[in-house]
């Protein structure tokens, strides 16, 4: 029998959001963090002709929606519930009750770090970007940090054009994940945060670098 799973993200959401945009939104914003190879169709996530997962008519409550899972290509079978809800400025979504097709240590390693990286995206999506978690840094002190960035992974590459872009790349990534700012943000007092003031996650740091803060759910303020 399939084993059951649950998976959750939570983001802070001072401001209430909408049942409504809820609804119409957490697929929708799901879909777009596929780079387009998936689409939101009705209540059904689909991969060309084939449907990923089939949800049923949503439920709402006062806080959020609760889809129920009734199949798919990437499920078992029916059983649980695709959940979003904001309450006392929390917004929380994920799958409860989840029986996915793969064997649990399959599904450990593939889909559950590609649930809750897109789930977390697009909580922050609907969370908004108001309020953000401090005042945004100056185009003076953003220039600046990112100059003293280029000096040092050109230093670090050793002027070697072929390298250079992997060592920025791999330098912004550990910076902002571990540290959430690099060695230039550190002098001048520059910060990469999530919009809900938590720190940014791999998959966020490496979105940020690939479409920028809006796409990444992120905001470079005043340390």
């Amino acid at each position: 029998m399939p084993q059951v799973v649950d998976v959750e993200d939570v983001v802070a959401a001072p401001l209430p959001v909408p049942v409504e945009r809820l609804r119409e939104g957490f697929l929708a914003v799901t879909a777009r963090y596929t780079l387009g190879l998936v689409r939101a169709s009705g209540w059904r996530l689909r991969l060309g002709p084939l449907t990923l997962l089939d949800f049923g008519e949503p439920r709402t409550s006062p806080a959020g929606v609760a889809w129920p899972i009734r199949g798919g290509l990437l499920a078992a079978g029916p059983g649980g519930d695709l959940e979003v809800a904001w309450e006392a400025g929390r917004l929380r979504g994920g799958v409860r009750g989840y029986r996915p097709r793969v064997p649990r240590a399959l599904y450990d390693l593939t889909q559950r770090p590609f649930h809750r990286s897109v789930t977390r995206l697009v909580l922050l999506q609907l969370r908004g970007r108001e309020p953000l978690p401090g005042a945004l840094a100056e185009p003076r002190a953003r220039l600046a940090a990112a100059a003293l960035d280029l000096a040092l992974c050109a230093a670090v590459s050793r002027r070697r054009i072929r390298a250079f872009p992997a060592v920025w790349a791999a330098y912004h990534l550990v910076a902002w994940s571990l540290a959430g700012q690099t060695v230039g943000g550190a002098l001048c007092g520059v910060r990469l945060r999530s919009v809900d003031g938590s720190r940014a996650t791999p998959a966020q740091a490496l979105l940020r670098l690939l479409a920028g803060d809006r796409a990444a759910g992120t905001a470079l303020i005043k340390s």
